[in-house]
């Protein structure tokens, strides 16, 4: 699991600030403000589903309308990611946490972050070559967990006896 890292200012004000920024500033509701605490009080990768029933379990209620609203501008504003898996869609937090790449498990669905400087210097490297200004990055690597591997070696032992 990444650290977060220190940042100049709480996702509620980041976000707070992005409306207020806009061509057409936007009102900043209550019911934003509880949803951006709530997906910034933990770091995990979440669906849109996913986060509604994590909502209601925590029993805070926001329209779903709301929710996709707010993702979508999340987004927008740079502090959430969006990481296409094949037809899901999942989120990240992009504010408030350094650049990283992530492993992906077909079979469990498992997502493994890390880090590694050289890969950093490496897709700078190919920018500059290119005169590409880079944003942010990221890699997304495809493949089957370790306990997911285990368990496919030993369920074609057992179709073998």
């Amino acid at each position: 699991m990444l650290k977060p890292l220190k940042v100049a200012q709480s996702p509620v004000n980041k976000f707070r600030e992005y409306l207020a920024s806009r061509a057409k500033p936007q009102r900043y509701t209550e019911s934003q403000r509880r949803l951006v605490e709530f997906i910034f009080s933990a770091h995990d990768h979440f669906d849109a589903d996913q986060l509604c029933q994590d909502l209601d379990k925590a029993g805070i209620t926001i329209s779903r309308a709301t929710v996709y609203r707010t993702l979508a501008k999340l987004v927008d504003a740079g502090m959430l990611r969006q990481i296409h898996l094949g037809t899901r869609v999942v989120y990240e937090h992009e504010y408030g946490y350094p650049e990283h790449a992530h492993l992906h498990c077909s079979q469990c669905g498992k997502m493994i972050e890390f880090q590694r400087p050289e890969l950093e210097n490496i897709v700078q490297e190919i920018c500059q070559q290119h005169r590409f200004a880079m944003n942010s990055f990221n890699l997304l690597i495809h493949g089957t967990c370790f306990e997911c591997n285990a368990k496919r070696t030993t369920q074609r032992r057992l179709d073998l006896v």
